[in-house]
């Protein structure tokens, strides 16, 4: 029988994290083992649970996300891991789902993420609550009608809920390191997939719900990593990633991105510019096209009164 580990990755957020502890605990098929890789000084303190919990403490800077990864997958006893973010509940398909899928397709599998509002686990894991008032995400795809659908684009890739063999993980030497903070690291580990001839598929299943809390879209409160690491991408692949927050950055007057030059921060954050990107609390998730949308009408008629002083003078 299939081996299972779960990974997950945790700073802060204690009630999130139970939450995803009592998800796998109601699944159809147990995971073999929890691995949580603990970002923060403290370990968590989580429910019982009918498999076995490790925390493994990470040191590192404030978000070594892919040095976590890559310490619990080396960690892990399961044949398959199953990588859910700290925000996300599993349905209780999840661990059977892809236990199933991995048997039979050796690549990175990306399950289903439907968006919870605030509030919505107040009564704990109910999940025809859940189904009644998640949303998907508008900037995201949906999953296919029935079985696996192989993405041809590697830029799909989302560390948010996904899967794969252990070994294949391993042997392609799991993700870069380097990237420190936040962003770039997914898209750097599904451009060395595609590299590597690693089939990314979407799968019909795989489903968890992604708990609310405030955010940031584009990411303002994490502008030196995001820039840092886009030129790290660039250094790397010979071009940028996250070009949609970077445009966004851009517009806000945060950055200068010119092509062929290192990205320069012009200013910090204000705190105009956390309000124009922060999620509200009736938003079960924040969205950079949006945002996008908003200052690019505010440039446009900013052009149009310009134009109509010129004339008028």
């Amino acid at each position: 029988m299939t081996i299972v580990s779960v990974v997950t990755l945790a700073k802060g957020r204690p009630d999130h994290l139970v939450n995803v502890v009592r998800g796998l605990a109601v699944q159809d098929r147990q995971p073999d083992e929890l691995i949580v890789a603990v970002m923060q000084d403290e370990l968590y303190t989580l429910p019982d649970a009918p498999f076995p919990i490790r925390q493994l403490r990470i040191v590192g800077d404030a978000l070594p996300l892919a040095r976590a990864r890559n310490a619990a997958a080396r960690q892990a006893i399961g044949d398959v891991l199953v990588f859910l973010d700290m925000d996300c509940i599993p349905a209780p398909g999840l661990i059977s789902d892809y236990a199933g899928f991995a048997a039979e397709f050796d690549g990175l599998l990306m399950g289903e993420v439907m968006y919870l509002p605030g509030g919505a686990t107040a009564g704990g894991c109910d999940y025809d609550r859940f189904a009644e008032v998640a949303v998907r995400h508008s900037d995201r795809r949906g999953p296919p009608p029935r079985g696996i659908e192989v993405c041809a684009d590697y830029r799909c890739f989302w560390s948010l809920n996904f899967a794969m063999r252990r070994d294949t993980f391993l042997r392609i030497g799991g993700f870069d390191e380097r990237y420190r903070g936040y962003g770039g690291e997914d898209t750097d580990f599904g451009k060395t997939l595609d590299q590597a001839g690693i089939a990314i598929a979407w799968i019909k299943g795989g489903l968890a719900y992604h708990q609310y809390h405030p955010h940031h879209m584009p990411p303002v409160h994490h502008l030196d990593s995001v820039v840092r690491n886009a030129e790290l991408f660039e250094a790397k692949w010979g071009y940028r990633t996250m070009g949609h927050w970077l445009h966004a950055f851009r517009l806000m007057g945060l950055i200068d991105d010119t092509a062929g030059r290192p990205i320069r921060i012009l200013r910090r954050p204000r705190d105009e510019d956390l309000a124009l990107t922060g999620q509200q609390s009736h938003q079960p998730y924040a969205n950079t096209a949006s945002v996008i949308r908003q200052l690019e009408a505010r440039m446009a008629s900013d052009d149009a009164g310009r134009a109509d002083a010129t004339l008028a003078a």
